[in-house]
Parts: structure tokens; sequence; C-alpha cells
């Protein structure tokens, strides 16, 4: 038997990025109790943006978060409830209730240069007897030491799991491999790795993390998520079946899972379209994408002109509001041209 990689899938909560947030909790129940029985690890589930995400800024989901703990915990066997949580959008009145309805960890989302704004979260997760997940978002925007320097804040807050996270796709696989191999060895800690695919990289930025020492990655099903979407868990279990890798998910299931579940609830195909490699190439938050696309539409601006102009401006995740603004300037230049 080889090595033994933990799968946390995030369909359930990428993959809303995808669906404008609107799975029903039914479909929510259906595709966990199927990420169950074929042997996923870790069920991540709700909002894209995590508890208390739903919202004008955001978009607002078809349920609350209670709806979808209530109706994903009450069908999970073996598979553990997790839950994102985005200090500022979610509170921790959002973590004390999910725990009360089964969730099990918590990844508490920072970007990559602010992790103590999650230390009462952290503390709070520990305190309720949950996994506790330090997940750096936007890791392609600081250098290895940076990365370092917030991991091991992360580690001093009582964090089980550190994840270095490719919100944008625009890592390759050196730099990936650079990053966790730094903050494993500087942390000791379990580390992680979350992948988009914008540059097409995200098997292979996987596999990167895994040789530099991640024990968990994450995937979902047909890739649903953000921009490009994510590592497509069905085609990353089959490659780490290849390589030798132990990772407790059956194969034929989990295709079945992606193909004959998830497959018929998508509204359109998980590609790389010109949009989502400007993602990736301009490094820009994955869930800008709709936002984008929405706003080039209303100004009749090209959406890659707004994607780019917000990789130049170096924004983050929870600054949606600045695409609506930079439409607007790009729209009044081209009506000046």
């Amino acid at each position: 038997m080889g090595r033994k990689i933990r799968i946390i899938d995030s369909t359930l909560r990428d993959g809303m990025h995808a669906v404008s947030h609107q799975f029903s909790p039914q479909d929510m129940a259906e595709i966990a109790q199927k990420l169950d029985e074929a042997g996923v690890d870790t069920i991540e589930i709700g909002h894209g943006d995590g508890l208390g995400g739903s919202s004008f800024q955001y978009g607002f989901s078809a349920y609350s978060d209670e709806e979808y703990l209530q109706a994903v915990s009450g069908v999970l066997k073996k598979s553990k409830l997790d839950v994102l949580l985005i200090p500022g959008i979610g509170i921790k009145e959002d973590l004390e209730m999910a725990a009360k309805h089964g969730a099990k960890v918590v990844r508490v989302a920072t970007h990559v240069t602010e992790a103590d704004i999650g230390e009462q979260h952290i503390k709070l997760a520990k305190e309720l007897g949950m996994e506790a997940v330090g997940f750096l978002m936007m890791s392609h925007m600081a250098d290895v030491s940076k990365i370092v320097e917030q991991a091991k804040l992360f580690a001093s807050y009582g964090a089980d799991v550190i994840y270095v996270t490719d919100s944008a796709g625009a890592l390759t696989p050196q730099g990936v491999f650079e990053r966790v191999k730094a903050v494993k060895e500087a942390t000791g800690l379990t580390v992680g790795h979350h992948a988009h695919n914008n540059l097409g990289l995200a098997v292979a930025n996987t596999l990167a993390a895994i040789e530099a020492g991640a024990d968990v990655v994450d995937g979902t099903c047909k890739g649903l998520g953000a921009g490009a979407g994510n590592t497509q868990i069905e085609v990353l279990i089959a490659v780490l079946n290849k390589l030798g890798y132990e990772t407790g998910v059956d194969l034929y299931k989990i295709m079945d899972v992606a193909d004959d579940v998830v497959g018929p609830k998508m509204q359109r195909p998980q590609v790389i379209d010109k949009n989502s490699l400007t993602i990736g190439y301009a490094g820009v938050y994955g869930s800008f994408l709709l936002h984008a696309l929405r706003a080039a539409e209303k100004f009749d601006v090209d959406a890659r002109d707004i994607l780019y102009e917000m990789g130049n401006r170096k924004t983050v995740g929870g600054q949606e509001d600045i695409i609506v603004d930079v439409a607007y300037e790009l729209s009044k230049k081209k009506s000046l041209a």
C-alpha cells in the first residue's frame, strides 16, 4: 500500500460559484451521499464564499447555511462534514451553528498575508472540538518567506492543518512545490493544497504539492468551481491510483458521481475559456468571473480587460464591488477612443 493521501471534495462549496450558489438542499444531500459512498474523506459544503456568504455583495444562495448543513449532515455515514469561514464574511456565531449541525472541520480562509484575522476562529474551532485548518488564499501573491511567516501564525493559534491555496489558478508546479515544502518544513504540520485550473495545471500542481509533502488535497466533481474550476476529482483519483497512492476513494464510484449526479446539475461545461484563462494569467480571484461577465455585458466592454485590470490592482477576495468601477472606467475610455 502506498502513501495515504486525504481527499477533500469541495464540489458543494467551490462548485457553488459555478451555479450562482443555487444548489438546493436536496441537490447537496444527493451529491454528498454519493461522495460518502465513494469513500471521500471530507466534504465541504455551503455558499461559495463560505458561512455567511449569501449577500448582495457575493450573491444570494438559494437556501440558508443551516438548511444546507441539516440536509447534508443527515446523509453522511463516514465522510466528515466541512465548512469554509472567511473572517468578516462568516462570524463566530456561524461557526457555532455549523458545529451544532454536525460540521467536524472548518477551513478558516484568509488572504495570504492576513492569517492574524483568523486567530479567534481557529481557537473557537478547537474549543468546539473541530479540526481547524488555516487556509491561506491567493498564495501566488506572496513569496515563500511571507507564506511561512503566515503559516507559523496559524500554527501558533492551534491550527491542525495549513493550506497553500491557489485561489486564482495562477501558480505553476514549481511555485506550488516551493511553497508547500517550505510550509511543511517550517511548521511540521499536515499541509494541504487547493488548486484551480485556469492555466490547465490543477492536477499537475496537486501532484507537485504531494511531492513536496502535502498529505491532503482538494478536488471537485467535473472540476466544478470558480473560474475554470478546481482539480477534477475523478481525474485526480485515477492519476493517484496509477502512481500508487492510497486515497480510499473508489474510482468507478467517483466517476459515476461526477458524470451521473453532478454533470446533469451543471449550468454549463467547466472549461478553460478566454475569460477563465485570463484569471489565471492575471492572478485574479476565481470567484470574480461571473461578476466580471455581468459587468462586461452591462457596460459593453471585454471581460478580459476587467479581469486584467483587477489583477493589475492586486485585488483580493471581498473586493467584488471594484469590478463595476473598473467596467465603468473602461467603458468611459472606450467612448472617448
